[in-house]
C-alpha cells in the first residue's frame, strides 16, 4: 500500500533524510520512531506532499505521487491521504462540526452526504454531543479528537500523525492510544505515526521504522526490534528500559569494564556489550563479574523493581524480583551474566 523507495531529502547543505526505502502493506500501522531531529517529521512531511524529495519515489497503491528525480509530485490535496498536526490546527471561529465538515464542502460533497458523514465521524469519536462547540470551548484531549474526525470524515486510505498526543497528560495520552487503535481498525487505513515514544510506538506498531540522524536505523515489527536489536542505537532507544550497552576494554585482550575483567573474551571487533536489564542481578557484596555503583534510582515496574546504578559516566539498570535493601545514594554491585546478549562493533553494526 506505501512504498518509499531511497528517499533524500535536502535542505541547503543539510541532509535531512538519507536513502530510505520503506514498504508496508495495506492497512498497516508504521511507526516512524526516533529523537528529535532524526528526519521522521521530514518524511511526514514528503508523504502528505508538503515537502519534496530531492531523490527518490513514493507510491500509495502501486500509484506514484512522489518523485523527487524528476521533480514531479501530486497535489497533497489528490493523494487521498489526511495528515493531523501535533498542534491540531483547528479553525477557531469554526465549531467542531464546521471543521469536521470543511473538508467534505472542499471536495464538493452534497449537503445531505456531508451531513450524514460528519454525524457518522462524531459519533465514531464520541465527541457527537459537542457539535456545537468551539475550539476554544472544549479541552485538549477533546480537540485532538476533532483534529482526528476532520481527517478521517474524508475516509482517506493513509491517515498521517505528527506526534498527535505529545500536548496531552501521560493519562490522557494512555487513552488516546487506545482510541487511535480502534479507529485504526475501524477504518482499516494505512496509518504512519509520528513519535519520539517508544512506548507509544511498541504498543500502536504493526511495523516500526526506528530513524537516527536521517537514516532508518532497523525496520521490522517491535517484537523484531526487542528481539534483535541490529545497531547500538536501537539496542539502547527501544524497549523499557532500555538495553545497557557497556564498552569493552581489551588493552589486557579481555573484557573489562571499570576495571573489573570479566571471564569472556570478545569477538574480533567488538568494541561494546550488551546486557538486557532483566539479566542483571543486584547484591550488597562483590561476587565475580560485578560492578559497584552508586544508586541513583529505584522504583516498581508491573510488581517488579528497576534499579539503575551510576558510575564514571557509565549508567546500568537492573530488573529485580526484590528491592534491594539499600536506599539511592548508597552503593550496591551490579552482577552481569556470564556472556553479553549481544556484541556491537565501533560504528554500532551487530557483531553476530
Amino acid at each position: 500500500m506505501l512504498d518509499m523507495s531511497n528517499i533524500t531529502k535536502i535542505f541547503g547543505d543539510f541532509e535531512a533524510v538519507k536513502d530510505v526505502s520503506i514498504s508496508v502493506p495495506d492497512g498497516a500501522f508504521l511507526v516512524l520512531l526516533g529523537p528529535s531531529g532524526c528526519g521522521k517529521t521530514t518524511l511526514l512531511r514528503m508523504l502528505a506532499g508538503l515537502e519534496q524529495p530531492t531523490t527518490g519515489k513514493i507510491a500509495f497503491d502501486g500509484q506514484l505521487v512522489s518523485d523527487g528525480d524528476t521533480n514531479w509530485s501530486v497535489d497533497p490535496a489528490n493523494r487521498n491521504s489526511g495528515l493531523v498536526f501535533q498542534s491540531y490546527a483547528l479553525w477557531p471561529h469554526m465549531s467542531v462540526r464546521g471543521n469536521v465538515e470543511w473538508p467534505l464542502k472542499v471536495k464538493k460533497m452534497p449537503k445531505a452526504a456531508r451531513d450524514e458523514r460528519v454525524d457518522e465521524t462524531l459519533k465514531l469519536l464520541d465527541i457527537h454531543q459537542l457539535a456545537d462547540r468551539y475550539p476554544n470551548e472544549i479541552s485538549g484531549g477533546q480537540q485532538q479528537r476533532v483534529a482526528i474526525a476532520r481527517t478521517i470524515a474524508t475516509k482517506p486510505s493513509v491517515m498521517l500523525f505528527d506526534e498527535p498526543l505529545s500536548n496531552l497528560d501521560a493519562k490522557l495520552r494512555v487513552e488516546m492510544r487506545t482510541e487511535l487503535m480502534r479507529l485504526h481498525h475501524a477504518t482499516g487505513a494505512t496509518t504512519v505515526y509520528v513519535t519520539h515514544d517508544q512506548i507509544e510506538a511498541m504498543t500502536m506498531a504493526t511495523h516500526v521504522a526506528v530513524m537516527n540522524g536521517g537514516v532508518v536505523q532497523q525496520f521490522g515489527t517491535p517484537q523484531d526490534l526487542v528481539d534483535r536489536p541490529e545497531t547500538a542505537f536501537v539496542a539502547t532507544f527501544v524497549g523499557t528500559p532500555p538495553n545497557n550497552l557497556i564498552p569493552i576494554d581489551q588493552t589486557s585482550g579481555h573484557h573489562q569494564v571499570c576495571g573489573c575483567k570479566l571471564g569472556v573474551t570478545p569477538p574480533d571487533g567488538a568494541s561494546h556489550a550488551m546486557y538486557r536489564a532483566e539479566g542483571l542481578r543486584v547484591a550488597p557484596d562483590a561476587p565475580n563479574q560485578s560492578v559497584e555503583m552508586v544508586l541513583v534510582e529505584i522504583s516498581t515496574i508491573a510488581g517488579r523493581t528497576m534499579i539503575t546504578g551510576l558510575r564514571d559516566g557509565l549508567r546500568l539498570t537492573a530488573i529485580v524480583d526484590e528491592k534491594p535493601d539499600q536506599r539511592v545514594g548508597e552503593t550496591a554491585n551490579f552482577i552481569l551474566p556470564s556472556k553479553p546478549d549481544v556484541w556491537f562493533g565501533a560504528t554500532g553494526e551487530r557483531i553476530a
